[in-house]
Order: C-alpha cells, then sequence, then structure tokens
C-alpha cells in the first residue's frame, strides 16, 4: 500500500467507522486520477459518476451562465475533502456545476455503482453514506446561510479557516466571485482584517 493509499484510508477510517475488513474490502475500488490545472472532474449538464478524495489540490464548483457567459464559484474543496456534485451523483441527474482542477491535482476516486456495492454488502459503508449525505446537506445548507447571516468580510474569514492557504493559490478574482463582491471590494476586506491584527 502506498503512502497515498495510508492517506486515503486513514481519512475513510477517521470519517466513518470502518474497520479493516471495510477498508479491504473497498480497496480495488478506490483508484488514482491526476488532474491538470483547468482540467475537470465533472462538466456542467453531465451526471456526476464519481466520488473523489483531494490528496493533492484544490478545486472549484462553479456555475456557468449560458446567457451572460460568466462563472460563479460556489464553492472550493482543497486536501482531504470530498469532491463531488452530490445532488447529480445520488439523483442520476445531469450536474449544474462544473468541478475544475486549481491546481495540479490528485484524488482517489470511486465510481457511484462501486460504491453502492458497498453500501448493500458492508453496514459501515452504510453508514458511510448516511454521514456523507450528512456532511454535503450541512455543505450546502451553511453556503446559503453565510449568504443571508454573515457580511462579507465574515464571509472571507469562514473562507480561510476553511482552507487556510487559499488566498496563495488561487487568483483573487475567484475568491471575489465565491463572495459575490467585487476585486476592490475584497481589498478593502484584507487591508480592514490586516489592520485588526495588527491593532
Amino acid at each position: 500500500m502506498t503512502d497515498k493509499n495510508d492517506i486515503v484510508f486513514k481519512h475513510l477510517r477517521d470519517f466513518a467507522p470502518l474497520n479493516d475488513k471495510d477498508i479491504s474490502a473497498s480497496q480495488p475500488y478506490w483508484k488514482p486520477r491526476k488532474i491538470n490545472k483547468g482540467d475537470f472532474f465533472n462538466m456542467q449538464s453531465m451526471v456526476c459518476n464519481d466520488l473523489g478524495l483531494i490528496v493533492k489540490g484544490i478545486f472549484r464548483i462553479y456555475y456557468h451562465d449560458p446567457d451572460t457567459k460568466e462563472d460563479k464559484n460556489i464553492f472550493f474543496f482543497s486536501e482531504n475533502q470530498f469532491v463531488v456534485s452530490f445532488r447529480s451523483f445520488v439523483s442520476r441527474n445531469p450536474c449544474w456545476y462544473f468541478i475544475e482542477a486549481m491546481e495540479d491535482s490528485e484524488i482517489f476516486f470511486i465510481s457511484y455503482q462501486d460504491l453502492n456495492n458497498l453500501y448493500e454488502t458492508h453496514p459501515n459503508w452504510g453508514k458511510f453514506g448516511r454521514l456523507l449525505a450528512e456532511l454535503f446537506f450541512s455543505v450546502a445548507q451553511t453556503r446559503t446561510e453565510e449568504f443571508i447571516f454573515f457580511s462579507h468580510e465574515q464571509r472571507y474569514i469562514r473562507l480561510l479557516e476553511e482552507h487556510p492557504d487559499i488566498v496563495e493559490r488561487i487568483p483573487a478574482y475567484h475568491i471575489s466571485s465565491y463572495l459575490g463582491i467585487t476585486n476592490p471590494s475584497l481589498s478593502r476586506i484584507r487591508k480592514r482584517i490586516e489592520r485588526k491584527k495588527a491593532e
């Protein structure tokens, strides 16, 4: 088993109550994949067939408006996080988003069919499925609530908490799009935060 395999299976054990038998049964299904910067894990209007676990890299989930040609960033996912269009994955309906690698990235992935086989044959993998659903429900609801209840600055701080080095890794305009603000507004937020730290 490679070091990267170790990382993947340690994360899976930390995430759900999986024993040695559960892990062993799943090993043939988890496959490594390298995704170059600018390439896609999944495309808009296609069914998302795979669940990925990020070993290295960062991904953005974004909606491309066919009328305005504007891209709107919805989520970012980075190391040790699952990457998937969960609604499309479970419903088998086309995805509303693109999922793009923002750096040269490495993931391990499992197909919908293989994961569902594990659900049906191993009770602990069934628990994994429930925890995965709860995770993505929480992610989606938190994102909605942030827009309702939090200021742009608070949302920016929460983004940094979730992805501490994201500012060094992706262009500022992607962060502005995620926050729903302009680049100058993001610059002002950063300056305010730096001033507060200096006080």
